[in-house]
């Protein structure tokens, strides 16, 4: 049963008893999980983080890996990467007496990906998995003219997708807007959750309170992950902290921006909530990444989807 006075996804959610929250699109990803993986610890629910990871796991010792392509990062992991949000966020969590373990997987094809999903499962009991993604490209459904940064995302979904043993498969997306930077046309992200919600798959909408725990907790999590990074903060990251704070318009957090024009803005603080069973029948070239083993057969996969297109969908302006 759903309610006004509690958003579907987080009712979902709150069903399960150990959830594992994954960044799906690599980077910081995982950090746009983190408000509601607090929420969920402070309503006695077991929550672990995951994340699809840009970081060199592949140097790392024999003893972070539990199965194959599924590293256990601690606060002392060893690494020679000075870019490793993986690391960061178990930091983060040790210094606030959170368990502090965050799992990676090394970029990989939809298989190879899945196995590492399936062996952490196991591993760990759970019940629900939730795809995170900072912006809004994992809703694309792959014929529109701007696709965002697709490879990891969908490599994510497909994965996910294919663990139908897992009662509740879900995604939440955290800074709407941001994609436009890649390309995205916000206006067909809106029309894609218009017909995700007619066939069911829409989990609704809603914010993190700038004056919640958990808003500030994230905030905090950011600035440390950045201090961490003072040389590549994230953009998407920073985006929703500046609006959470109330900050609009043309905010400058970072170097790495100045060469935009930033739109900060309320509509960054929405999670968007669908579920993984409609998003993926919606997609329109997922099944092709299927049997791909390495993520340049997933990016190869999607050029030639996009090549076979005899016309993409145009960019729309909002009407208002």
């Amino acid at each position: 049963m759903t309610s006004l006075l509690q958003p579907p996804l987080l009712t979902r959610l709150l069903a399960a008893e150990r959830i594992l929250i994954a960044g799906a699109g690599g980077g910081f990803d995982v950090y746009a999980g983190l408000p509601i993986g607090l929420a969920l610890r402070a309503a006695g629910r077991e929550v672990h983080f995951a994340n699809s990871s840009f970081s060199s796991l592949h140097g790392l010792g024999t003893d972070v890996w539990e199965a194959p392509e599924l590293a256990r990062i601690t606060p002392d992991t060893r690494s020679a990467d000075r870019y490793f949000p993986e690391r960061s966020l178990a930091r983060w969590l040790r210094a606030h007496q959170l368990p502090d373990t965050v799992w990676a997987f090394p970029p990989t094809g939809v298989q190879t990906l899945r196995a590492a999903y399936r062996a952490l499962v196991d591993l760990l009991g759970i019940d629900a998995i939730l795809l995170v993604d900072g912006g809004t490209d994992i809703l694309m459904r792959g014929d529109e003219a701007g696709l965002g940064t697709p490879e990891e995302d969908m490599a994510s979904l497909a994965a996910v997708a294919g663990l139908k043993g897992v009662p509740q498969r879900l995604v939440a997306c955290l800074g709407f807007g941001i994609d436009a930077y890649h390309g995205v046309s916000h206006a067909l992200v809106l029309e894609n959750l218009a017909a995700l919600q007619r066939e069911g798959g829409y989990l609704g909408a809603f914010s993190v309170p700038s004056d919640s725990p958990e808003a500030v907790l994230y905030l905090d999590a950011v600035a440390h992950a950045r201090d961490e990074y003072p040389e590549h903060p994230s953009i998407v990251q920073g985006s929703v902290a500046a609006a959470l704070r109330g900050e609009f318009g043309d905010v400058r957090f970072t170097e790495r921006t100045s060469d935009s024009t930033l739109f900060i803005n309320p509509l960054m603080t929405l999670y968007f909530g669908v579920t993984v069973e409609a998003l993926a029948a919606r997609h329109l070239y997922l099944d092709r990444l299927e049997n791909t083993v390495l993520l340049g057969q997933v990016a190869s996969a999607i050029g030639r989807f996009q090549d076979s297109l005899p016309r993409q969908r145009p960019p729309r302006a909002f009407p208002h």
